[in-house]
């Protein structure tokens, strides 16, 4: 057989001296093989390095392949990075292979990401939306027994699982911290205004404003989409009138975005608290305060009603919310310059 191509169960066959049926009663644990002649073949397989074509045995047979689809938006988001290694390590037990795609925070990526998922046949399906995506399609699927689990934000258009952080706390306490320490210019610095995170953590921002007494003021909400968009936002709130003493970033990319922008105006005196922990935080001068999310239970959370999903669970799809913790660190502490 030339090494140049894969070896094929006609391979396998023709090394032992068997049929091709037979190859395939073994590789599928389905009719009788003799102890003898199955210990042959696998010996064949193994030296050939031939491997089942599981996926196109699924498709043939009509039965479900051995992995979970998760989508999500942007592959070198930290973020997204943490909460696909919460859902691999809950699931690897289960003898399950997560697969991962990047929407590239798209609807067209996002509908063509899970075609590709459902084509494959896959066991349950994991999918961190985006901003104008519609699930009304998955409604058969859903309805067939495939389990279903949104991530990080709720679908549209579909009732199903769904995990989420406690954004609109987190955020409110977040700001909140920054009045405590004296601040009433505060900034929000967030993503687009479409997201439902965006959404819910501007609305904590509104209410612990509110509770203060401090009035809204719409020229101190900037959107800050990646890192170059929120260093600019943060030198345009500081070049106002009336400038911003501190400001919630409302994301990991915005929060990086203003410590950019902060440090090329060489400021260390506006105070910042970031919504999501950052790596190397600590280290920053002043380290960083945020209101840190876990990733990681966000994603075990998702694996494990997939797997009750799995395990015959017919109930109502119901939302789980992850708490944030705030951790301080320097940045939201310091007072407002004189």
């Amino acid at each position: 057989m030339s090494k140049a191509r894969r070896a094929t169960m006609s391979d396998v066959a023709r090394e032992v001296g068997v049929t091709a049926k037979t190859v395939s009663r073994v590789v599928n644990g389905e009719g009788p093989v003799s102890a003898e002649t199955r210990a042959r073949v696998l010996e064949a397989m193994d030296r050939l390095g031939f491997q089942p074509n599981l996926m196109a045995r699924n498709m043939r047979v009509g039965a479900r392949d051995s992995t979970i689809g998760l989508v999500i938006p942007d592959m070198g988001n930290p973020f997204f990075g943490t909460v696909a290694g919460g859902i691999e390590g809950a699931v690897r037990p289960r003898g399950l292979t997560l697969l991962v795609g990047s929407s590239e925070e798209t609807a067209e990526g996002e509908r063509s990401l899970i075609s590709t998922f459902l084509a494959r046949r896959v066991t349950a399906l994991l999918v961190v939306p985006s901003a104008d995506s519609d699930h009304h399609p998955l409604r058969a699927e859903r309805a067939a027994g495939l389990p279903i689990v949104f991530l990080d934000r709720p679908p549209n258009r579909l009732t199903a699982d769904c995990v989420v952080s406690a954004n609109r706390e987190g955020a409110r306490s977040g700001v909140a911290h920054l009045i405590t320490h004296g601040h009433r210019r505060i900034a929000f610095i967030g993503d687009l205004p479409t997201l439902y995170t965006r959404r819910e953590r501007f609305q904590g921002y509104r209410d612990a404003l509110a509770k203060a007494g401090i009035p809204l003021d719409r020229a101190l909400v900037e959107t800050g989409h990646d890192h170059e968009a929120a260093a600019a936002a943060v030198v345009r709130l500081l070049a106002r009138k009336d400038p911003v003493t501190a400001v919630f970033a409302a994301n990991n990319f915005a929060a990086t975005g203003v410590v950019l922008g902060l440090a090329r105006l060489g400021r260390r005196d506006v105070a910042l608290v970031g919504f999501d922990d950052l790596p190397l935080a600590e280290v920053l001068q002043p380290a960083l305060t945020v209101v840190a999310q876990d990733s990681a239970a966000i994603g075990r959370a998702a694996a494990e009603l997939l797997m009750a999903r799995l395990d015959g669970d017919r109930s109502k799809a119901r939302t789980v919310e992850v708490p944030t913790r705030l951790i301080v660190r320097g940045s939201g502490e310091m007072p407002p310059a004189v």
